[in-house]
């Protein structure tokens, strides 16, 4: 891949990671990095190890993550507040990403990532990519507390 071309996609990926809760496509995602639409999901994919859809998702779940350790949003505000328009699949995407429910993950105690900085919370709470549990073992195993 030419360095061109990997520059008009971090500015897509720039603006996944600054417009996330609004709504987003692939051909608007595209038009950001001067590319067709399946030009630009091919590319992307080979340079983020995702699609540009499940890299959107796994931007908002992480926001949600943050958002739900905070404590102060109900589910549903904190659902709409990264950009999924419906709780079930908000609900389902973070369950797929971290490995239980968001309100199972916003009803644990949080107090061990008090003293961490935020940005590295953000690198230990990141979901994972596929639908395997959080990497971190934020979730913890069935049948653990």
């Amino acid at each position: 891949m030419e360095v061109t071309e990997l520059a008009h996609l971090r500015r897509a990926r720039d603006l996944l990671e600054r417009e996330f809760a609004r709504p987003l496509d692939v051909p608007t995602m595209a038009r950001a990095a001067l590319m067709s639409p399946s030009l630009f999901s091919r590319r992307f994919r080979e340079a983020y190890g995702d699609t540009p859809y499940g890299y959107l998702q796994a931007r908002r779940v992480e926001r949600a993550m943050a958002l739900l350790r905070r404590g102060d949003l109900s589910v549903t505000e904190v659902c709409l507040a990264v950009g999924f328009t419906s709780l079930g699949s908000f609900s389902s995407t973070f369950t797929r990403l971290v490995g239980e429910p968001p309100s199972a993950y916003r009803a644990r105690d949080h107090s061990r990532l008090a003293a961490v900085p935020p940005c590295m919370t953000r690198v230990w709470a990141r979901p994972g990519w596929t639908a395997q549990p959080c990497r971190i073992g934020e979730a913890l195993p069935a049948g653990r507390t």
